[in-house]
């Protein structure tokens, strides 16, 4: 759906976006993801034609009217009601839309009650859903989402997650986000920025796996904090972290953890309630990836 060639934007003597080569497949839900400051919003400017690009190229499978924008701060005009907002933005789009589709992304987004109120007196978190249903009542093929879920609620961020993996396969999203927990859940494709440049691109998946420290998790019915002691003296422990009953147990390989720990925690008198591999997180592999 997007490809990108050497894509890079300077302010002056400043590099936003340093030779970005970015692959896109169509259908997929693409996060991305990198500290403030990591070029995120300027790169979807560019993908979006609102901002032009130093150097590079941008390849887009679709038209330009096809493809909906949802910046970090959505603004409506304060006078309007929920639903005129998105019946205006469906008027504007395609006017042949049927008026249900309004509706019916009230309905998904959580304001159908605060539908025929002005939006006035919305707060943040409502503004940001009204956003998504804006940028999604023309169905477009192409969605990027700029922080889509910075300001909502849990209640509200569970509505708009649900929302953008039901757009799988119908539409292509690319979203990016300082909530990795968030990308983690719906993307199937990561990449990752750091200063304007791409540290990793590719299916969530490749990502995850091998990327950050191998652990164990063990719960313990016993003195955790005896049984850490004793695990710390195993040269294929590489750390032990302690959070009440439960022990995290960094170790060289998974391999080497089941060779190994069940008989180290039962010489230590550990009464184990469960213990097993844990799996990495995204934010666990952030961490290591930008270290």
């Amino acid at each position: 759906m997007i490809r990108t060639v050497g894509l890079q934007k300077r302010y002056g003597d400043t590099v936003a976006v340093a030779g970005v080569d970015l692959d896109v497949p169509t259908g997929s839900i693409y996060g991305l993801v990198g500290p403030n400051g990591a070029g995120k919003t300027t790169l979807l400017g560019m993908l979006a034609g609102l901002r032009h690009p130093t150097a590079g190229i941008i390849e887009l499978e679709v038209g330009r009217r096809r493809v909906a924008v949802l910046p970090d701060t959505p603004h409506f005009d304060p006078w309007l009601t929920a639903w005129e907002v998105l019946d205006l933005a469906r008027t504007l789009v395609d006017p042949g839309i049927p008026r249900e589709r309004s509706d019916e992304l009230l309905h998904d987004t959580g304001l159908e009650e605060a539908a025929d109120r002005t939006i006035g007196g919305f707060s943040r978190g409502m503004l940001q859903r009204l956003g998504v249903a804006s940028t999604l009542v023309g169905n477009p093929e192409l969605v990027l989402l700029d922080e889509p879920c910075a300001a909502l609620d849990p209640l509200g961020r569970r509505e708009v997650l649900d929302l953008i993996a039901r757009l799988r396969r119908s539409a292509t999203v690319v979203f990016s986000s300082h909530i990795l927990a968030d990308v983690q859940e719906v993307c199937d494709t990561v990449a990752i920025l750091r200063q304007g440049s791409l540290l990793f691109q590719g299916p969530l998946e490749d990502l995850l796996v091998g990327k950050a420290v191998p652990r164990y998790l063990v719960r313990l019915r016993s003195d955790a904090t005896q049984v850490a002691a004793s695990l710390r003296h195993h040269p294929w422990v590489t750390g032990v972290e302690e959070r009440g009953d439960l022990l995290r147990v960094g170790v060289e390989s998974l391999g080497r953890a089941e060779e190994e720990l069940p008989g180290a925690l039962a010489a230590a008198g550990a009464v184990v309630v469960s213990m097993g591999p844990e799996a990495a997180s995204l934010e666990d592999v952030f961490l290591e990836v930008m270290a």
